[in-house]
């Protein structure tokens, strides 16, 4: 007759789930489910956390931001934090940017926008431009914040099937949200001048889209700018990754770095744990942080898939991409905002070339200059730019083995209307980045940076699901599912996803140390 078994460890009874990348959503996931009492573990694929919210350290010590370069909002990852027992204005030094960042219209001298959230310095600096235009500043900051109380209930929610869309709370609010209008359509309710429009509407570029096709309720990114302002965290972005990391595993969570997932386990179609280098770890729930388009192919079975199939996810719409470059170079730019924002002349025309899937022939740009505000950013004496050029996807066929250097030179030619003319000569780092070179060096589907687009066929119970459709014990964070792109909508998802293996599994949140 066998002997007993020893009674489970006290360890081995808590429920295991298991977190397939260390991006935002990711860290936030297991910062929460840790602090609920599972066991969990965080497989990366790469070196470092963060994601594409990291932060790159060249040899001579530059460090850029690789994705997003400021942080808005801050409320929803400090109530995160304190629900992790931590306080994230401890953990990272948040520095309010003012002026938030700089517009610059090209083809008319001098005309300039500094963007604040001193609402009276925002109405001089509005009436330099369009004195007609000034009433509709707290018009715009009055309405948006009454929009946003309203659109919160559908951030804050899972919509885990269509029904969940034709509950009377939802359907009396969708009105109010005017979800059929364009951004810049909403925004002619309070500024005539197409430029004032633009410094209002431009910011769905955080979503990849254009303020001419995206939904009037996403008015609310500027407005969140000017109510709670815009924040550089001290080090870059990447700071807040590593602070999320460095708390998670306070609270009990394995990290394990380099350390790609080849395939989720399944039995029928419950998640049951995952394999990596060729282990299999079991696990209670699976939480899948990587890019949707990327990952979900590659992990999940394609027969049990049915509402995201192979065949709909490459028919599914999905964001512009982004040409980059790092440069470290020798010199400061005190001239330069943090962020400065180059709005082509031709603007509307730059968003048709790259919907068409051409190349912008005279694009906008975006520079970031973060040594202006945090020395720390590049050696004394240089600087770490960041320049960013919207363009097509690669939906669309381009070859940017063939296209990078002609586009290289264009992007740093483009410099010379933010008064940089002799940048290239005082380059000591550099570092390009294509739509090839997300999709491939960092998984991005289809080099879309921005996941799949934020149409109303792509929102809510129509977005892929934090419970994912189809299947049992597998949730998803991250720019591809509910609520959407962006990062505080990422950790506001994250909180969701959270919530939801909180109540599978039985958990409570209450902060469990190893």
């Amino acid at each position: 007759m066998n002997a007993p078994l020893p009674a489970p460890s006290l360890r081995r009874l808590r429920p295991h789930v298991a977190v397939i990348g260390a991006g935002p959503g990711g860290l936030a996931a297991a910062m929460q489910l840790a602090a609920s009492g599972a066991r969990v573990t965080l497989f990366e694929k790469d070196a470092v956390v963060g994601g594409r919210t990291r932060t790159l350290t060249s040899p001579e010590g530059y460090r850029f931001d690789l994705g997003p370069t400021f942080f808005l909002y801050p409320r929803i990852l400090k109530e995160i934090f304190a629900s992790c027992g931590a306080d994230l204005d401890e953990e990272v030094d948040l520095i309010r940017l003012d002026p938030q960042y700089r517009l610059i219209f090209e083809g008319q001298p001098g005309a300039t926008l500094e963007a604040t959230s001193d609402i009276p310095r925002m109405e001089a600096a509005i009436a330099a431009l369009a004195p007609g235009d000034v009433a509709g500043l707290r018009r715009f900051m009055a309405d948006n914040r009454r929009k946003l109380e309203i659109f919160r209930p559908f951030l804050e929610r899972p919509f885990l099937r269509r029904r969940d869309m034709m509950v009377p709370g939802v359907m009396k609010s969708l009105p109010q949200l005017r979800p059929h209008r364009q951004v810049d359509q909403d925004l002619r309710r309070y500024f005539a001048d197409p430029r004032v429009r633009l410094a209002f509407g431009f910011q769905t570029k955080y979503l990849g889209m254009s303020p001419f096709k995206c939904p009037s309720l996403f008015t609310i990114l500027s407005f969140l700018e000017y109510e709670h302002g815009v924040y550089h965290p001290r080090g870059g972005c990447g700071a807040v990754s590593d602070a999320m990391a460095r708390v998670a595993e306070r609270l009990g969570a394995e990290i394990r770095l380099d350390t790609p997932v080849e395939r989720i386990a399944f039995a029928g179609r419950r998640a049951v744990g995952v394999e990596a280098r060729g282990e299999h770890i079991a696990a209670d729930a699976v939480v899948l942080n990587a890019d949707f388009a990327h990952a979900v192919p590659r992990l999940v079975p394609d027969h049990i898939r049915k509402d995201w199939s192979d065949r709909k996810i490459a028919k599914a719409r999905y964001s512009c991409s982004t040409f980059m470059l790092y440069l470290g170079v020798e010199g400061r730019f005190p001239q330069l905002a943090h962020h400065n924002v180059l709005l082509a002349e031709e603007y509307q025309r730059n968003i048709r070339q790259i919907q068409a899937g051409e190349l912008p022939d005279t694009p906008s740009i975006y520079v970031q200059n973060p040594c202006v505000t945090d020395p720390g950013m590049a050696p004394e004496g240089h600087s770490a730019l960041y320049v960013l050029v919207p363009v097509p996807n690669l939906r669309h066929g381009c070859d940017w083995e063939a296209e990078a250097p002609r586009y290289r030179r264009l992007a740093l030619d483009r410099l010379k209307a933010l008064g940089l003319h002799d940048i290239e000569q005082r380059i000591r780092y550099e570092r390009m980045v294509t739509p090839q070179s997300w999709q491939d060096e960092f998984a991005v589907g289809y080099g879309a940076t921005f996941n799949l687009s934020h149409d109303l066929m792509q929102m809510l119970s129509f977005r892929p699901r934090n419970r994912f459709n189809d299947t049992q014990g597998l949730y998803l964070v991250g720019g591809g599912t509910h609520p959407g792109s962006g990062l505080p909508v990422i950790y506001e998802g994250a909180r969701i996803t959270a919530k939801l293996v909180q109540e599978e599994l039985a958990l409570t949140l209450h902060p469990v140390t190893a």
